[in-house]
């Protein structure tokens, strides 16, 4: 079962907005009991986006499903105290704060490491902790913009945001994988670790190849290239009722099947006009502009060639494929929420349905943790 396999790992989260919540909401789905620790007045994300009648945004109440709140004030001595307690029977501290905020509440590294040498700590920030920008501002835009996840995207020259946020998603996957790495390394030298985990080099990590290509003097661009619109055969289109549909007939076989559905055999050979193919994805948008989306789903039912429809947001839940894979959950009344839960089965089980977020407080995780 997913929720087994990290089964006994006790997780404190304290960090805010998407990132880390998300990391720590996957550790959840993986089976970990996980503490949210915020201030006073809450996670900012509690309000961001607008509130729904409880008083708590759905983005918010999404992300930290499974998991169960605590308000502490860090600059209190009582809760101080509380919180040391916490860490002493943690495996795994989660924060998202700016480089040195926790040195400043009189929690750095070090003490941290005293209180608990096996607890595995991880730092996630925009920047990094160190190096010139370690403690400038930034978001999501922000990190894939000097991160190289922009400057390629888009089909008319302006680069495109990505949605959801695609920096804020990645960090927190290379978190939880991270995490899993050095708590099997504790499982083998009792050691723990500090993971120094950066927003914007996540995604830097992804660009060994266009940087490759920038440095032999060939930078992909927007349009001009195989992965970036530049080929007919890899690429988005509109059809006459404004819907699109995706064309990622890379291999021959797929562009020649393609070709043959839509009774342009004469196409086939051209797969390997020189890129960009600005005529021939002409030739093809065109024909894509003649009919509707449903007479494209009609007739390319069944063909294997790798077309399928830009799906709205609001069909996703119900396409076929999805609700037989169950990964997708809608819940009804005057405030519907989708849910979306880990694209992960362990020995063919579906995941888990998670539960809401639950409001505590220190005592009661304290006695559940020292139990």
């Amino acid at each position: 079962m997913v929720d087994t396999l990290l089964e006994g790992i006790r997780v404190l989260d304290l960090s805010q907005y998407l990132p880390g919540p998300y990391a720590g909401q996957m550790l959840a789905d993986l089976g970990a009991d996980v503490v949210k620790v915020e201030p006073p007045a809450g996670d900012p994300m509690r309000r961001l986006g607008g509130v729904d009648s409880d008083g708590l945004a759905p983005g918010y109440k999404l992300v930290n499903a499974g998991k169960t709140v605590v308000l502490l004030d860090l600059k209190g001595e009582e809760d101080r105290a509380a919180f040391e307690v916490m860490v002493e029977h943690a495996d795994v501290l989660v924060e998202s704060f700016r480089p040195g905020t926790l040195d400043k509440l009189g929690f750095p590294y070090s003490r941290l490491e005293a209180i608990n040498p096996g607890m595995i700590h991880v730092a996630l920030s925009g920047w990094g902790q160190g190096g010139p920008y370690r403690l400038r501002a930034g978001h999501d835009l922000n990190y894939m913009a000097l991160g190289g996840g922009l400057v390629a995207s888009g089909a008319d020259g302006t680069p495109v945001m990505s949605y959801p946020p695609v920096a804020d998603h990645s960090a927190a996957i290379q978190a939880v994988a991270a995490v899993s790495a050095a708590l099997f390394r504790r499982s083998r030298t009792g050691r723990g670790a500090y993971l120094d985990i950066s927003l914007m080099e996540t995604v830097l990590g992804w660009q060994s190849w266009p940087l490759t290509m920038a440095r032999r003097g060939h930078p992909p661009r927007p349009g001009e290239d195989m992965l970036t619109g530049g080929a007919a055969y890899n690429r988005i289109y509109r059809t006459a009722d404004g819907r699109f549909v995706s064309l990622g007939s890379i291999e021959q076989k797929f562009w020649a099947t393609f070709c043959t559905t839509i009774g342009k055999p004469e196409l086939i050979g051209r797969h390997s006009d020189p890129i960009p193919q600005t005529g021939l994805i002409a030739e093809v948008a065109a024909i894509f502009a003649a009919e509707t989306l449903g007479h494209w789903e009609s007739l390319f039912a069944g063909v294997d060639c790798c077309l399928e429809t830009v799906a709205e947001l609001a069909d996703v839940p119900d396409h076929p494929h999805i609700a037989a894979r169950g990964q997708v959950k809608v819940t009804g009344g005057p405030e519907p929420m989708v849910e979306t839960f880990l694209g992960l089965r362990v020995d063919g089980a579906l995941p888990r349905e998670r539960p809401p977020l639950v409001h505590g407080d220190a005592e009661s995780v304290l006695s559940r943790w020292r139990g």
